[in-house]
C-alpha cells in the first residue's frame, strides 16, 4: 500500500522526514529529522547527529512523504504502539 496522506496515521513512520511544528512545551518546536524509532507515546528524531525524543500527545507534526508532499498530523493521532495501529480502523479523517 503506498503512502498517502490518507493512510499516514495507519503507516509505518519511521525513515520518514519529521518537524514538530507545534507542541506544548516550546522546546520541542522546531526539531527536524528523520524518524529512526517510535515508541507508543514518543518518536525518536535523528536531529544534527543528535537523538531527540518528542512525545506524541502534546505535539503537531509535519511529516515529507517520499513524493514530496507535506502532511500536518495532530500527534494524538498517532498514538499507540505501531504496530497496533496499523490494525486501528480510522474513524475520522485530519
Amino acid at each position: 500500500m503506498p503512502l498517502t496522506p490518507r493512510n499516514l496515521a495507519r503507516h509505518e513512520l519511521i525513515g520518514l522526514e519529521v518537524k514538530v511544528a507545534g507542541s506544548s512545551h516550546k522546546g520541542y518546536v522546531g526539531i527536524s529529522g528523520r524518524i529512526v524509532d517510535e515508541t507508543r507515546n514518543m518518536l525518536v528524531i535523528l536531529s544534527d547527529g543528535r537523538f531527540k525524543r518528542v512525545p506524541k500527545k502534546v505535539s503537531t507534526f509535519h511529516f515529507k512523504l517520499p513524493d514530496g508532499r507535506c502532511v500536518e498530523v495532530e500527534g494524538w493521532r498517532i498514538l499507540g504502539r505501531p504496530e497496533d495501529r496499523v490494525k486501528k480502523i480510522l474513524t475520522r479523517r485530519w
